[in-house]
This record gives structure tokens, C-alpha cells and sequence, in this order.
């Protein structure tokens, strides 16, 4: 299968569904191959029933603007780009309000697949 983006844009940005406690929510992330881990906001990840501030693990992460120590969630179900992964462990962070998207797709769920990225075309396939 194969999605489209518009390669004049910044970003890339793919929906995703999450699946929760509470319910789930289709979230808008930007396709990151330069972070290791996936990323969720927290704000998306207590829309759907988890509680980022009681997570048992914690982790270091490095950003644009420094370490930061942030909770990791394993989510019951994340779907993106016709994949679906099931208990995937997903970092909580709190995005800026101007940001654009609700977190970053990144390498943890692209692992094991063959990912083509068309930038003359704006099309993306993951097999």
C-alpha cells in the first residue's frame, strides 16, 4: 500500500490510530527517521485513558533543546501507514502549542520493513 504527502511541506506527516483504556484517537504524526522512538504527546495519550505521570519507566531522552527525563507508555495499539503494532512502548512528552502535529512516527515502528520515501513523487510505501 501506499500513502501520499505533499513534498513541498516541511514535514511528512502521517495519521495514526490510538488505541487506549478509554477509547482511541486518530493522531497526526510527522515521519521521523532521525528518532530512535516513537513519541506521543501527553495530552493524546490521557485523551485515550493513560496516565503518563504514573508510568513505570522513565527514560533520557535527547531533543532539539536538551536531555530531558520522560515517561515511556506501553500503548495497547498503535496503527499507522497500514501496520499495526501491539503493546509498543511510545514516549510521553509534552509538545509546544504551536506544534503541528501530535508526535513523531519514529524508527521503533518502521524496524523491520522496507520503507520507500518518493520525494518527486510525494508518495510513501512501507512493506
Amino acid at each position: 500500500m501506499s500513502w501520499f504527502f505533499d513534498p513541498r511541506q516541511g514535514l511528512i506527516v502521517v495519521n495514526a490510530e490510538l488505541e487506549g483504556p478509554s477509547g482511541s484517537i486518530v493522531l497526526r504524526l510527522a515521519l521521523d527517521t532521525g528518532a530512535t522512538g516513537t513519541l506521543v504527546n501527553v495530552s493524546m495519550l490521557a485523551a485515550v485513558g493513560y496516565d503518563p505521570a504514573m508510568a513505570p519507566t522513565r527514560l533520557h531522552v535527547t531533543t532539539g533543546s536538551g536531555v530531558e527525563y520522560v515517561p515511556q507508555v506501553i500503548v495497547s495499539q498503535l496503527t499507522a501507514l497500514g501496520e499495526q503494532r501491539i503493546s509498543i512502548p511510545v514516549i510521553g512528552h509534552t509538545l509546544p502549542p504551536s506544534a503541528t502535529v501530535d508526535g513523531l512516527l519514529g524508527l521503533d515502528f518502521l524496524r523491520q520493513r522496507h520503507l520507500t520515501i518518493d520525494f518527486r513523487d510525494g508518495q510513501i510505501v512501507l512493506t
